[in-house]
């Protein structure tokens, strides 16, 4: 289990502190900047089922699968910077005023003024909305797998060096 605060890895049992009013496991040296809490048995977690003495039956997975998932394993990629300018032109080009855009939507017009206007970033839903109804794609992310598996330029690390070493013996 990670810290909340700092990120390192928690040896031993997180300590659960309140820090401006949220609530976080932390590391013990993170401790200090909050007020304990007093810990309470978390339901959000899931087990593996203990088989009963005599029972032939284990658990199927590993207690690492059973980790709490944060925000960021949802996030697919970054909204490109030209979003505003991408999504005015899809716009016109379906011919819709942003009041029929923000109908089909089931939005508010001045939700679309505001992203129009480079005021706003889209949020995740309201992305994914805009994405289907005109046909644009506004996340700076590969699109196919063959995409992905472009190498970029690296360098040889230490590792490789001994690796090469070794291969000319």
């Amino acid at each position: 289990m990670q810290c909340e605060m700092c990120g390192e890895t928690i040896r031993g049992a997180p300590k659960l502190v309140r820090v401006e009013g949220a609530e976080m496991q932390v590391c013990s040296k993170c401790e200090r900047f909050g007020t304990a809490v007093q810990q309470v048995r978390r339901t959000d977690l899931v087990r593996p089922s203990v088989p009963r003495q005599g029972s032939p039956r284990a658990p199927s997975a590993a207690p690492s699968q059973y980790r709490k998932r944060d925000m960021f394993d949802f996030i697919e990629g970054d909204v490109v910077d030209d979003y505003h300018e991408r999504i005015r032109h899809a716009r016109m080009e379906k011919g819709l005023s942003q009041k029929d855009l923000a109908m089909q939507m089931k939005e508010k017009e001045h939700l679309i003024q505001k992203i129009e206007n480079h005021d706003l970033i889209p949020e995740e839903n309201v992305r994914k909305k805009l994405e289907k109804v005109l046909g644009i794609r506004l996340i700076d992310a590969p699109e196919t797998e063959v995409e992905k598996k472009v190498p970029g330029s690296l360098a040889p690390t230490l590792g490789d060096l001994t690796i090469i070493r070794k291969a000319k013996k």
